[in-house]
């Protein structure tokens, strides 16, 4: 049976993008308008794989996709970054002089502020998704709006692309987490990155004594992003991302961290994506 792949937002959003270049194969797509629409998708078997955006270079982390992989128990089986352009899309026919509205979602308005801020005139509308405007308007064949968005939803929506690469900062990249309800497959020599969720006692030195911990076994610590615990005020959860030359290494690690944490959890194993 072949895959089916929940993403945040629609066909020719970001995820989509995603997608397409991860699996390199004309995928299923289940088109999901929420992220908790797309764990709904996975818990349900209607899809069997996820495409989840988590970071982003210049927004930081996406917190609320961390406690959905780590509530509901799904493994991280592969991570992507996907460099961010963003494109003005008219309908064909349309020039920039012609254009009143631009519809798009909040973030990337702001992605874009130094090109629109030109352009006075034009009435920024925020929107709930970049493709989902670019399809209304090729549906209904809107004339005077324009969308920002992904060349692949300039080409899907057969919209036309006036103003390419308008973002601000051309050094904008989205790390993306490809999830499962199922552990990872990846053969233990090919994988050197791994992601986890561990919870500290409140004592002086204690992250310390676990990063020195992870330095002794020869993992370099990529990324850490602490959560407060709802049910206890002023504790953490701490999400870490680390990578490794050898696997002995790494599950070395493992042993000690989790007697030395609370609930330590490995969300995923992985090939390093950023090599």
């Amino acid at each position: 049976m072949e895959e089916r792949i929940a993403i945040q937002g629609i066909k020719g959003s970001f995820h989509h993008q995603v997608a397409l270049e991860y699996f390199q194969k004309n995928v299923k797509i289940d088109e999901c308008l929420s992220f908790e629409a797309l764990t709904d998708s996975l818990l349900s078997d209607k899809a069997q794989l996820a495409v989840m955006a988590i970071e982003n270079s210049i927004a930081g982390s996406i917190i609320p996709n961390y406690a959905l992989i780590d509530k509901n128990e799904f493994h991280i089986i592969g991570e992507y970054y996907l460099d961010i352009i963003q494109n003005l899309m008219v309908l064909n026919g349309q020039q920039l002089d012609e254009i009143q509205e631009v519809h798009s979602h909040p973030m990337a308005l702001l992605q874009c502020m130094d090109f629109l801020k030109k352009y006075p005139k034009i009435k920024l509308v925020e929107d709930k998704d970049t493709a989902e405007t670019a399809r209304r308007i090729h549906q209904n064949q809107i004339k005077g709006i324009a969308a920002i968005g992904s060349k692949v939803a300039a080409s899907m929506y057969d919209l036309t692309i006036i103003a390419s690469e308008i973002q601000t900062v051309n050094n904008n990249m989205t790390r993306f987490f490809i999830i499962s309800k199922k552990e990872s497959q990846v053969a233990k020599d090919e994988i050197n990155k791994a992601s986890l969720k561990f919870e500290l006692d409140d004592t002086p030195g204690s992250l310390a004594t676990v990063l020195n911990v992870m330095t002794n076994c020869k993992l370099n610590l990529t990324k850490i992003q602490s959560m407060p615990i709802i049910e206890t005020p002023f504790q953490y959860s701490f999400f870490v991302d680390v990578v490794f030359e050898k696997y002995k290494h790494y599950e070395k690690a493992m042993k000690i961290l989790a007697i030395m944490t609370n609930h330590f959890k490995v969300l995923g194993e992985y090939k390093n994506a950023k090599q």
